[in-house]
């Protein structure tokens, strides 16, 4: 396994981060606690949640995914082992997060309230990384949007300011409950805002931006990449194989038994007008290099220098071996340049 430094902090996390978001619906407890097992064994020391894992979102599986982490933690007795990430819920409307059954937003009640029941799922006294899931403010579907949205210039009454978000969450870690702030499906100007206002004002610098990153959306190389190493705000990759899609599995239709948009029809974001062509493309050269068309999807994501760490997720225990194996994979120089190729044609299909 391979480390690399998470942001500027003085810890050391692996490339291949454990994603563990079907945790209690596609998986159960004990093949959760399964996964982790064998990811711990793998030198896998990164693993990362959310309180409103499991997904999809349902008030009665909300939490699950946390608790089954607190259940292996207790049961192994191995906290020390792991560095946690989890994950406040930013603007929304679910009325079944909060005790006062309102919506939900990043601000200093709900921040408190969000950390103490995460930590008591999990059986912790302490999150290494606190990431803000989504934005406080309204933003376009999709962490890295392939075209304008309005949404983004929308400055609702009840927004509330960076800085009031960091000061809540500075008193957080003082008190020891988080270690590190994150943030999660953030745009260049949010991304920035929080360094400035850290920077200006004090309170937590942000370590770490977990966004969408794969084959088919490669725009966070646009203008997020160069923060992420000028200003050691390394990327968190989620969805490196586009929610399965760049497996190939679903192609011409299919819908295979037991995997995730069969089961919850949610994979519209990789459904999108010139997806499905440019997927064929992809795997077509996979194959013809010899590769697992997974493996090779995933070690682009590895590759690139922006990249903290590629958070892979499996509902299998072969699916979780071949990813986490990714790391073994060299591209070379000229199978990127193919890849690069293929990009220069199909674009960003998806968001």
């Amino acid at each position: 396994m391979e480390y690399r430094r998470l942001g500027r902090t003085d810890l050391q996390v692996s490339v291949i981060c454990l994603g563990t978001m079907t945790w209690g619906q596609q998986n159960t407890e004990a093949e959760g606690h399964e996964q982790m097992d064998y990811a711990l064994d793998q030198g896998v020391n990164f693993f990362d949640t959310a309180e409103m894992y499991s997904i999809p979102p349902r008030a009665e599986t909300q939490g699950s995914t946390e608790r089954i982490i607190g259940s292996w933690f207790k049961a192994r007795g191995n906290r020390d082992k792991v560095i946690l990430a989890s994950k406040i819920v930013g603007r929304g409307t679910n009325d079944w997060m909060r005790d006062d059954k309102g919506p939900t937003r990043v601000n200093r009640a709900q921040i408190r309230e969000a950390v103490d029941k995460s930590l008591k799922r999990l059986q912790t006294d302490y999150i290494d990384l606190y990431q803000i899931h989504f934005p406080e403010r309204p933003m376009p579907w999709g962490s890295n949007p392939t075209r304008f949205s309005k949404a983004a210039f929308e400055r609702p009454a009840d927004e509330t300011p960076i800085a009031e978000q960091l000061d809540a969450f500075s008193e957080i870690v003082k008190e020891g409950k988080i270690r590190h702030l994150g943030l999660s499906n953030e745009s260049a100007w949010g991304t920035m805002s929080f360094v400035r206002d850290a920077e200006t004002r004090g309170g937590p610098r942000v370590q770490s931006i977990q966004n969408a990153y794969n084959l088919l959306n490669r725009t966070f190389e646009t203008a997020l990449a160069e923060i992420a190493v000028r200003e050691d705000v390394g990327l968190l990759a989620y969805s490196p194989l586009a929610q399965g899609f760049l497996t190939g599995k679903y192609l011409d239709g299919a819908k295979p038994a037991g995997a995730r948009t069969t089961l919850f029809d949610r994979g519209q974001r990789y459904q999108s007008a010139g997806a499905e062509e440019a997927i064929k493309r992809y795997i077509a050269l996979a194959r013809e290099a010899g590769l697992d068309p997974a493996q090779m999807a995933l070690a682009f994501v590895n590759a690139r220098s922006f990249v903290t760490t590629n958070i892979i997720g499996a509902t299998s225990m072969a699916q979780l071996k071949t990813d986490i194996a990714s790391i073994e994979i060299r591209l070379s120089p000229e199978l990127e340049a193919q890849i690069d190729a293929i990009h220069q044609l199909v674009g960003n299909p998806c968001p």
